[in-house]
């Protein structure tokens, strides 16, 4: 793609043309404000003289930016940490032991790491929960992207524990909201129902209701969660969550394996919003699907995420997509489940309706956030159909120029001090797990 611009200099109005959007060789106009003015194969005589930046796209598929709705962006620093290991000695041997030692500084570089890796692959928005958010904010801000920020409040029946996750998710959402930022979210993070109490629930809940905010949570991951609560609580995952006002319309639910019929539903009357995390529930043998089609004949909203780099390994979103559409097909044994299309639509339009964004499609007064796909990359060819290449042939390594909030973060596959922030993620991981592994 080539551009007509004095390096980087954003908050300009740009004109995008011979861009194929919908299968259709459109241009695009958008305004200073970064909001998609106009879009049309006949818009150039009237727009393209108002543009300061202009920008060929001849041969390039524009889709909306993609829409990571679960992950831990600062897992980033644990790639490659702990593989090939049961789930629970995964967690509490090496994992949590790494997390004990994390500070400010490493989240904000790990999450620097997670946004370059995100933008090259087509995402530009994401959300978040893990520890130190307003580091990880503050990472986001200079990536340019938008995400949705959640502190991972976890008490274990602790009073004491509790009230500091309580003034941790206080401290977090105020600090978000002072920002005035749009692209900048905060939410509600209970971790999951057998790490929260009910009383934590309980407040969570509350909590994301007063702030409107949304409440974040992950739900029946595995069996043995689901076992757990029935002998703690007699009755399922979301039903507790039921009983402490935790299902609504600002919840979005990750995971959701072992739900059954009853709880899909519930979901569903409940305006939940689900994420499917395909490729770490396979990594760690979680040995169930998310019930996509029960889900979908309950109405909830079905959303992807890529969970964290250390359950993945990477945050390549439309690998993601690939792994999502051909997982529904091969655990319930139907090939037509989960087609291309609502693939697709997971990953854009549903995650942003999901985190209450105004993204998620290329339309008129829509903040522009687009992607860019070489249609020449190997991937893209033959075009036989445009979504099936972009779902199940397509990976992040074709993706060209990446744009969010009309501001252009990466063009020609550039990213301005990505290499610098590279070497610095390198150095930061190194140091964390010497410092962990370091005897007292």
């Amino acid at each position: 793609m080539t551009e007509k611009i004095d390096g980087y200099e954003q908050d300009t109005t740009k004109f995008i043309q011979n861009a194929q959007v919908n299968g259709k060789t459109q241009d695009i106009f958008i305004d200073a404000k970064g909001l998609i003015q106009a879009i049309g194969p006949d818009i150039r005589k009237e727009f393209r003289g108002q543009a300061e930046c202009i920008i060929d796209a001849s041969g390039m598929v524009a889709i909306p930016g993609l829409v990571n709705t679960h992950t831990h962006a600062a897992m980033s620093l644990l790639r490659g940490y702990a593989d090939d290991m049961h789930l629970q000695e995964w967690l509490s041997e090496k994992i949590w032991p790494l997390e004990a030692h994390l500070t400010g500084e490493d989240v904000y570089w790990g999450t620097k790491l997670a946004c370059i890796e995100m933008i090259r692959s087509g995402t530009t928005a994401f959300n978040d929960m893990y520890f130190f958010m307003n580091d990880a904010a503050r990472a986001v801000d200079e990536a340019g992207i938008r995400a949705t920020f959640c502190h991972g409040f976890i008490d274990f029946d602790s009073p004491e524990k509790r009230e500091a996750e309580m003034a941790a998710t206080k401290d977090l959402v105020h600090h978000i909201k002072s920002l005035n930022n749009p692209r900048l979210k905060a939410a509600v993070g209970p971790h999951a129902p057998y790490t929260v109490s009910r009383e934590g629930l309980e407040w969570c809940a509350e909590f994301s209701k007063t702030e409107d905010v949304m409440l974040h949570i992950h739900l029946s991951e595995t069996e043995s969660e689901v076992a757990g609560c029935m002998e703690k609580h007699h009755m399922r995952p979301a039903a507790l969550l039921e009983t402490c006002g935790c299902l609504s319309e600002r919840t979005l639910a990750a995971h959701c394996c072992w739900l059954d019929d009853e709880e899909c539903r519930l979901l569903g009357s409940r305006g939940v919003s689900v994420a499917h995390n395909p490729s770490s529930n396979m990594k760690l043998a979680v040995n169930r699907a998310l019930p996509y089609g029960a889900l979908k004949e309950a109405g909830v909203n079905i959303t992807l995420g890529t969970d964290g780099c250390s359950s993945n390994n990477n945050l390549d979103m439309l690998e993601e997509m690939k792994f999502a559409a051909l997982l529904q097909k091969f655990f319930w044994n139907s090939d037509t489940l989960l087609p291309a299309e609502e693939a697709l639509a997971m990953a854009t339009t549903n995650g942003a309706k999901a985190m209450g964004i105004p993204t998620g499609a290329i339309q008129i007064g829509r903040p522009a956030d687009i992607v860019f796909i070489d249609a020449k990359h190997p991937t893209m060819i033959p075009m036989h159909n445009g979504v099936s290449n972009i779902v199940y042939s397509c990976t992040g390594g074709a993706v060209d120029t990446v744009i969010c909030d009309g501001r252009i973060l990466m063009a020609d596959k550039c990213i301005p001090g990505e290499y610098e922030i590279l070497e610095k993620a390198q150095e930061v991981a190194t140091d964390l797990v010497a410092r962990a592994n370091t005897p007292k």
